[in-house]
């Protein structure tokens, strides 16, 4: 064999080899950019900040969220891309944007995306909060809605929520000339009211029922872990169980006629004979999220008290309207709650600029969307920053300043509905708080008792602290603690 022919033959082997390898590195790159021509066609991500590997911008993340989101926003716009770990964020601030993502998308954005620790703490997160939009989820929802916050159920249980405030009132003025946490006596009041409602008086008695109240407090003000939570609402479940045994062993006439909202639970467990229609999982799981849904609002009782003390003229407005509706030998009724424009107004000014619900609960896409002209594909955690739209110059006039009278004169729809994308604090769209009607009713009765009820000053030596302690519900750092005096002509009012 010539040397020749070796070498021709080594060549065209050379040659052949170096073809296949040209072939196996040109598929793959005009495969990537006809992939990127392709993506281009559609909608791009939102903006955002560049991430590091594996960990993305979760290094630039300060610890008040809402804070930090607000100051990204300023850099790159009122829609933004976060890389979050493995997670993808999208963040969006503006009325406009909030509006494609609650009303317009709203089937779309009907999910929530519960984080780990909710999950664990919601058995699964089969909860009203948590669940996914699936036909279990609306038969909680419309169960909680129709049954404990319609018209009628709410106006049937006025006498409970009048005890519960009288007794709150009873409680501040055995205590006047000490200091009292505000928040305490809100949320104390609001758990009781909330329980009485779910399962009334007889689901527990004596010390069983007072040792459980305190263990509730102490899981609401995270104390003690959920395990414990789950522990009453066995034993709740358990004697009401065996409180219908007994009573239909006695004979139908001896039943007795219960109507909270754990035995309309318990009716609808065993509909039709169905009792898959609602496990006993979900049963706590619901009841467990409108005893921690019930108390968590209550911050703004709280927030509003210490804006009114930082502003003694507002509190002054307040009391004197008071005065002229209610008259001071008089206590507040619900039936005076219409007529307190001012005091209303305060309240939604509050709220304002203490949205319970800072970023709102992250919603999650079931199916990619476009938003804003950018792309949000499935599975994405969506965050709403209610905190930084309420402040919004281009929406409200001087957004930092407390100002009650911006909800006075002017002529749109603030309300607590949803309707106004501007003013968000408890949400919009399917998703927003059921627990409104409620919500709406007893912080402003709450706040308007305390109000009238009593003089209120600063302990010596304590400073109003407006710090924030972020979470899914905005709290104050600092407790707002106060020392009341009264203010009512009649002693007798306060027993």
């Amino acid at each position: 064999m010539s040397s020749n022919f070796v070498m021709k033959t080594t060549v065209a082997l050379v040659h052949d080899e170096f073809s296949q390898w040209c072939l196996l590195i040109t598929v793959p790159v005009v495969s990537w950019w006809v992939f990127k021509r392709w993506v281009r066609r559609g909608p791009p991500l939102p903006p955002g900040p560049l991430g590091f590997p594996l960990v993305g911008n979760l290094p630039i993340l300060e610890t008040d969220l809402h804070r930090c989101f607000a100051k990204l926003a300023q850099t790159y716009g009122p829609i933004m891309k976060l890389q979050l770990g493995p997670k993808l964020c999208v963040v969006v601030t503006s009325s406009s944007l909030a509006k494609e993502v609650l009303r317009d998308n709203d089937a779309i954005f009907a999910n929530h995306d519960p984080p780990l620790v909710a999950t664990t703490m919601s058995y699964g997160g089969i909860n009203i909060v948590w669940s996914h939009n699936d036909p279990q989820w609306r038969m909680m929802r419309k169960a909680f809605v129709h049954e404990l916050m319609s018209n009628k159920s709410l106006e049937a249980c006025y006498s409970l929520r009048r005890k519960e405030v009288r007794q709150m009132v009873k409680e501040v003025y055995s205590k006047i000339g000490t200091s009292i946490n505000i928040s305490e006596v809100a949320s104390f009041t609001m758990l009781h009211l909330i329980l009485s409602l779910l399962w009334g008086d007889d689901a527990l008695e004596g010390d069983e029922k007072s040792s459980s109240e305190e263990e509730i407090r102490s899981v609401i003000k995270g104390k003690k872990l959920s395990s414990r939570m789950d522990h009453i609402l066995d034993m709740v479940l358990s004697r009401r169980l065996q409180m219908d045994r007994e009573e239909s062993d006695q004979g139908a006439h001896q039943k007795k006629e219960r109507k909270d909202f754990l035995q309309f639970l318990l009716e609808l467990k065993q509909k039709d004979g169905k009792a898959s229609l609602l496990t006993k999982i979900q049963l706590k799981a619901v009841l467990q999220d409108i005893v921690a849904a019930g108390t968590d609002p209550t911050s703004a009782t709280e927030w509003t008290m210490a804006e009114m003390m930082e502003h003694p003229e507002i509190m002054r407005k307040a009391q004197e309207e008071l005065e002229q509706v209610v008259g001071m030998d008089n206590i507040v009724e619900e039936s005076h709650l219409p007529k307190l424009s001012y005091l209303n107004a305060v309240m939604k000014e509050s709220l304002r600029l203490h949205p319970p619900f800072p970023l709102m609960i992250p919603h999650c896409p079931s199916q990619s969307c476009t938003v804003g002209g950018y792309s949000i594909p499935k599975g994405t955690s969506v965050y709403v920053n209610v905190w930084a739209m309420h402040r919004d110059p281009n929406a409200w006039e001087n957004p930092l300043t407390f100002q009650p009278e911006r909800f006075l004169s002017d002529g749109k729809n603030y309300d607590y509905k949803g309707s106004n994308f501007d003013y968000l604090p408890f949400g919009s769209g399917r998703r927003m708080c059921p627990g409104i009607p409620l919500e709406e009713k007893m912080s402003i009765y709450v706040l308007a008792s305390l109000l009238h009820s009593f003089k209120w000053q600063l302990p010596d030596d304590v400073k109003l602290d407006f710090s924030e302690e972020f979470g899914i519900v905005l709290k104050k750092t600092t407790p707002l603690v106060l020392i009341p005096t009264p203010r009512l002509y009649n002693v007798n009012l306060y027993t």
